[in-house]
């Protein structure tokens, strides 16, 4: 349901976000579709509570499970889960229940608090201890299992959906010969053996990226200093369908790569997205060409012309066309900007304030869109770090604080739009928080109320009770041969690791 084009920045002292939205504000981080269900006006679930626990303070009614957590919950080869949680994606398994793909940030080797175990068959470089897990869950978010996707490399930060239903994870580094985009694969497990890089998509400290469903250009987000880091875009030569693993086996100057650049109404290039600072600011955006992909000759961001932006974070496609999150304009308030391929346009539409319901709030990260309509911000500050909602209307409104001292990360609701699973980064536990969460209504001509059916949102699960801040923990350290004997029992609903779907 569509939107007027308007202004929706909020002066008041009561709003912690400013937003102008073009459009339905339900599609801004959510794929498009052809009958999306009616958003609801959300204005808030109320103050936030503390947890007891000291892990997540929620609005009464709330409460949360720990699906995993590093070092508690072991992987279904018997080893701990490791930690240093960020970037996810949830899909939907052929069986009902939900498959997450989780990324480790962690920067430092195999034997690193928090790296991910190196199974046979799944590691890049040995000396490496950063990767992905999949986590099946129950449609509840119960823990089936947890098994490595990819490992052996490194900083694996946030990354982002693909139209065919993979996951492609990001290395936020360009040390030691590090920083390229990975494809996971959540379905076909056998399909992530042998790890290669796709090196089409360059060697630079990779954030996050989205991926036009029609045309299958990818923008992908950089965040970098030295100087700052900027998007590039990737249009795939011709023949490319996209499809699982089609990516790797492209040459490093397949299709074309290029950086933003963009000028403003006097035709000057702009070098700071900081720059701006009134919400409709318009750039023309032009795509300067990367000819040394591999980075070869110096960083990629080093090419002259172009536009850069402190800690470029989140991306996600919408609206025909992509989002991006600039997290550190203006002393951390942050930027969402929206770059529109028809009209070749990169238009501010997101400012970040600095109070929300009594909570500070700062320094966007990952944005996803909410099962029920609007947005959910995950921040990244120097304070408190909230998951925060955003009304279509702009209000906004605190969901939950994180008590443990580290950043939230890969925030996003399950495919029914039931749970929200976020990550605390350190040392690493992927909650499910369920609640009194609005629901939408289904289009007209529909049989289904299910809000965020798509499979492009984040990490998925569910939280058992009611009441507030409720604890249940996963499963702590069984032995392989037990977990074997319960896969055998439970293969109804729960596909064992290393065991390809029947069919893609």
């Amino acid at each position: 349901m569509g939107m007027n084009r308007r202004m929706l920045l909020r002066r008041s002292g009561q709003l912690g976000l400013g937003v102008s939205l073009f459009g339905s504000v339900q599609a801004l981080l959510c794929a498009p579709a052809a009958a999306a269900p009616a958003a609801v006006d959300v204005t808030g679930y109320g103050p936030l509570i503390d947890d007891p626990a000291g892990r997540l303070a929620l609005p009464e009614g709330f409460s949360y499970r720990v699906v995993t957590e590093a070092g508690q919950t072991r992987t279904y080869e018997g080893e701990p889960s490791p930690g240093v949680h960020d970037g996810a994606a949830a899909f939907a398994a052929d069986d009902g229940n939900v498959l997450i793909v989780l990324n480790h940030e962690v920067r430092g080797g195999p034997d690193d608090d928090g790296a991910v175990p190196h199974e046979n068959g799944l590691v890049y470089r040995d000396d490496a201890g950063g990767g992905c897990t999949i986590i099946k869950t129950t449609a509840g978010g119960e823990l089936l299992w947890e098994t490595v996707g990819i490992a052996g490399t490194s900083t694996n930060c946030a990354g982002g959906v693909t139209p065919w239903d993979t996951w492609l994870t990001c290395e936020e580094t360009e040390d030691d010969g590090h920083g390229w985009v990975f494809e996971v694969d959540p379905h076909d497990l056998d399909a992530n053996r042998d790890p290669e890089p796709i090196t089409t998509l360059g060697r630079f400290r990779h954030e996050a990226l989205c991926v036009d469903p029609d045309s299958l250009a990818i923008y992908l987000t950089e965040d970098a200093e030295g100087p700052n880091g900027t998007v590039y875009r990737w249009r795939p030569p011709s023949g490319f369908r996209g499809r699982s693993g089609e990516l790797k086996q492209l040459g490093t100057a397949d299709g074309e790569f290029a950086a933003l650049s963009c000028t403003d109404g006097d035709g000057a290039v702009v070098d700071d997205l900081a720059r701006a600072d009134a919400i409709d600011t318009v750039y023309t955006v032009e795509w300067v060409s990367v000819e040394d992909r591999a980075a070869e000759n110096g960083s990629l961001r080093s090419a002259e012309g172009i536009t850069r932006a402190a800690k470029l974070e989140g991306a996600w496609w919408a609206d025909d066309g992509a989002y991006v999150v600039s997290s550190y304009a203006e002393d951390h308030r942050g930027q969402v900007w929206f770059y529109d391929p028809a009209e070749s346009t990169l238009r501010l539409t997101t400012v970040f304030a600095t109070e929300a319901d009594g909570e500070t709030v700062e320094a966007p990260d990952n944005i996803v869109a909410a099962g029920y309509g609007g947005l959910i911000v995950a921040t990244d500050g120097d304070g408190d770090n909230h998951l925060a909602g955003i009304t279509p209307d702009g209000d906004v409104y605190p969901i939950a604080r994180s008590q443990m001292g580290s950043e939230f990360t890969g925030p996003a609701f399950s495919p029914d739009g039931a749970v929200l699973f976020a990550g605390i980064q350190k040392p690493g536990v992927l909650f499910a928080i369920t609640g009194p969460w609005q629901q939408r209504s289904p289009p007209s001509g529909t049989g289904s109320s299910s809000p965020g059916s798509t499979n492009r949102s984040g990490t998925s699960g569910s939280s058992e009770g009611s009441g507030s801040n409720t604890d249940s923990t996963g499963r702590r350290g069984p032995s392989r041969a037990r977990d074997q004997r319960r896969w055998r029992r439970a293969e109804t609903t729960s596909t064992p690791p290393r065991t390809s779907r029947s069919s893609r």
